[in-house]
């Protein structure tokens, strides 16, 4: 009975340092897609982006991971996935870009994160050994004098005016896609030429100036719902992909050449024409400065100006030297 008792006594001992860990050998690691089914609710609330997240998780995720365990996916197995990707080609029969890459790894490695904080998983992340994909944001896209003039040539024929309408007023605002999408007729403000951008990127709400010609897209739409650029029942639109597609193919522009290079050839044209980095910052709604110094190199004509004028801006004028003579 004492050796019983003793016995019984290390064991409960060996229990509290961890010797015996019964309780975390009996818990049971979830699936991936377990944990995919309550990421996805959170997102919906918490992130812009959640039906990319869905997309990617679904074609590429899911049929590798989404009846594994968490403690069953290996460092080995993202990287294979890396390399198929890197091997393998989209719909278009492109290689998947970089950031489609990334975007995959990131998706994991949020869902082993929220895992862990949400109590569902107390083990490692593969992702922890894994390198992410470098990428180059400072790509900089702009549009030819050839290359514009085809493309408002097919716009004027496009039979869709709405995706017309959704084109041109991105290449007179520099607005980002996704605040195309959220914009409602509320917050255009035809009186003093503003558009209210109702928690763009990165920042809280605010309202930004812009063209006659801009306005003038809007002015020639005909209204069906709240949203100025309505997707499917008056709803709000979450995808322009399809029409951006076959618009960009039929002007002939290259073939990755993205929507968002309106924006950039929006920002590119006034930094060209000479104004201050500052004022596009302001319409583009960039946080960081460092953001638009991207297009520091598109205004050589800006830099030389203000070295030609900085000699006579530095010598004192005529009545500046006799102000100091006389003194």
């Amino acid at each position: 009975m004492t050796i019983a008792r003793e016995t019984e006594a290390a064991i409960k001992g060996d229990m509290v340092r961890g010797d015996y860990d019964i309780n975390r050998n009996n818990r049971k690691v979830p699936t991936l897609k377990q944990v995919w089914e309550r990421y996805l609710p959170w997102a919906k609330e918490h992130k812009k982006s959640w039906i990319d997240d869905l997309r990617y998780y679904r074609k590429h995720l899911e049929p590798r991971f989404g009846n594994k365990k968490l403690d069953e996916i290996s460092t080995l197995d993202i990287e294979r996935v890396k390399l198929d990707l890197k091997r393998g080609t989209n719909r278009r029969g492109k290689p998947y870009a970089p950031a489609t890459i990334k975007h995959q790894l990131v998706i994991l490695r949020r869902l082993y994160n929220l895992a862990r904080k949400w109590d569902m998983y107390d083990g490692k992340s593969p992702l922890e050994s894994v390198t992410m994909p470098k990428l180059d944001n400072l790509q900089t896209e702009f549009l030819t004098n050839d290359q514009l003039t085809r493309l408002l040539e097919v716009l004027e024929k496009w039979p869709f005016r709405d995706s017309v309408a959704f084109i041109k007023f991105a290449l007179f605002t520099g607005l980002r896609r996704g605040e195309l999408f959220k914009l409602t007729w509320d917050d255009i403000d035809f009186e003093r030429s503003l558009v209210r951008l109702r928690d763009p990127k990165g920042g809280k709400a605010e309202n930004i100036p812009v063209s006659p010609e801009a306005l003038g897209v809007l002015r020639d739409l005909e209204v069906t719902s709240s949203y100025v650029f309505p997707g499917k029942d008056g709803k709000q639109r979450t995808n322009f992909n399809g029409p951006w597609s076959r618009i960009r193919k039929a002007a002939g522009l290259p073939d990755n050449f993205r929507f968002h290079g309106l924006r950039h050839h929006f920002a590119s044209t006034l930094v060209r024409a000479g104004y201050d980095l500052l004022v596009v910052q302001k319409l583009l709604t960039h946080k960081d400065s460092k953001t638009t110094q991207r297009y520091a190199h598109l205004s050589p004509s800006a830099l030389k100006k203000a070295a030609q004028q900085s000699g006579k801006l530095l010598t004192p004028d005529s009545e500046s030297k006799k102000f100091s003579q006389s003194g």
